[in-house]
């Protein structure tokens, strides 16, 4: 084993990557955001999924206002070491939409809305 090395991440010329987040004992796929450096070292840090807000320009802890968490279960790399996987423990839905996941759309035989909001 290695020590993981966050400098040799490629990020694109924003200083940013993608990150998916997935539900580490189902596969599901929650959703997709970004993150920086620091907001890669903050998440292994902490063990609380942290991302790069590009609209506020700022980090976003996930759940810190909503509630809705991602406990860090495992990160890994993508074998370009441009794009990250966290694997997490979601609390209450991932999206925005109040739906467990941001990938509610199915689009192969037009569009079909796949789940509601929570309650």
């Amino acid at each position: 084993m290695t020590k993981f090395d966050p400098s040799s991440l490629k990020f694109d010329d924003r200083g940013l990557l993608p990150a998916i987040a997935q539900q580490h004992d189902t596969g599901e796929v929650l959703m997709l955001a970004w993150m920086n450096a620091d907001a890669v070292a903050q998440t292994l840090e902490t063990g609380k999924v942290t991302y790069w807000s590009r609209s506020r320009s700022a980090f976003w802890v996930k759940g810190e206002t909503s509630g809705h968490t991602q406990k860090l279960i495992d990160m890994r790399i993508d074998c370009d070491r441009d794009c990250i996987l966290v694997l997490v423990d979601q609390v209450g839905p991932a999206c925005h939409t109040n739906r467990r996941s941001c990938f509610y759309t199915s689009v192969l035989d037009g569009e079909v809305e796949l789940s509601k909001p929570m309650e």
